[in-house]
């Protein structure tokens, strides 16, 4: 066991609020463990005026933490698990995903009433290519906006007029204690969230401090991260491509619901596929398959990815 456990986070409200959330329950786990965060820069910190998904996407906010991991200049980071990319640095493991928050996403208003509420044209912000999708299919009337920003600053802008709306992360605003007055909360089923929204991951070399971070796994939480990974692994995509995909689980059965859509929201290629949880990676990667022969990989390739 390491003499103090360094935990490199992001230094926003939101990733400093998370990685004290897991400091402390290693702490708990293990009694007299000493640790201490260390904040890491990011270049999705970095780059604020341009939309992720034209400059490198959801690797730009891990690249610099797996960096320090590699130099030994920390021992664990902690990372929104839907801003880790398919595939980690080499020698670098996710050895814990603690307990979910909800996965779900919710609408922000001003005024009572929801998205239902809102006139025609309406601006509804987010930089999500995902959610700027799913919002055009379900509500063509409203004009969809980029806005980037951490959650406070989202919030500030809606505040002050710039956008009529916003959607954002239920687990965010839970983490950060923020209970806006107009809230309503997206059904999975059909807004489905990003591939490992609400899950954390703690990243490490494979090492005894893996096994320390292990303390605080929740296997639930892992196996329906694990087969929405297994549905990105088989559809690929990139970080221009709108991909969806949701697990539940209930006793010994994962029910995982996914989506391909094109950005402008003129075609969405959903699907769903259950079965054995411990198989939750193969029913990822088979429901990947299917929506790639449905129509996906269609739909990919004309959105320059290659599948």
């Amino acid at each position: 066991m390491t003499a103090v456990l360094r935990i490199g986070t992001r230094g926003s409200r939101l990733a400093l609020a998370q990685a004290e959330w897991v400091r402390q329950r290693l702490a708990a786990a293990h009694p007299g463990l000493r640790s201490e965060l260390v904040v890491i820069k990011t270049s999705g910190d970095r780059v604020r005026d341009v939309p992720l998904h034209q400059v490198g996407g959801k690797g730009l906010f891990v690249k610099e933490l797996e960096t320090a991991l590699g130099t030994g200049a920390i021992e664990c980071a902690v990372h929104s698990l839907k801003d880790v990319p398919g595939e980690l640095a080499e020698g670098l493991v996710v050895a814990a995903v603690p307990e979910r928050e909800d996965p779900a996403d919710v609408v922000v208003t001003r005024q009572p009433g929801g998205l239902a509420a809102l006139a025609p044209g309406a601006r509804i912000g987010t930089s999500s290519p995902r959610r700027a999708a799913l919002l055009r299919a379900l509500w063509p009337a409203l004009a969809v906006v980029d806005l980037r920003g951490n959650v406070d600053t989202r919030l500030a802008k809606l505040e002050r007029g710039e956008v009529d709306a916003l959607v954002v992360a239920a687990a965010g605003l839970h983490r950060l204690g923020i209970a806006p007055a107009h809230l309503e909360r997206c059904d999975v089923r059909e807004f489905v969230p990003a591939i490992g929204q609400g899950a954390l991951a703690l990243e490490s070399r494979p090492d005894p401090v893996a096994e320390q971070l292990s303390a605080i796994e929740h296997p639930p939480s892992r196996q329906a991260v694990d087969a929405e990974r297994g549905f990105l692994h088989a559809v690929g995509g990139s970080c221009l491509t709108p991909l969806a995909a949701h697990a539940t689980i209930a006793g010994a059965r994962l029910t995982l619901r996914a989506l391909i859509a094109h950005p402008d929201g003129s075609r969405i290629v959903r699907g769903e596929e259950a079965g054995d949880v411990a198989d939750g990676v193969g029913l990822g990667r088979a429901l990947g398959e299917r929506l790639l022969r449905d129509g996906g990989a269609e739909l990919l390739k004309g959105l320059g990815v290659q599948v």
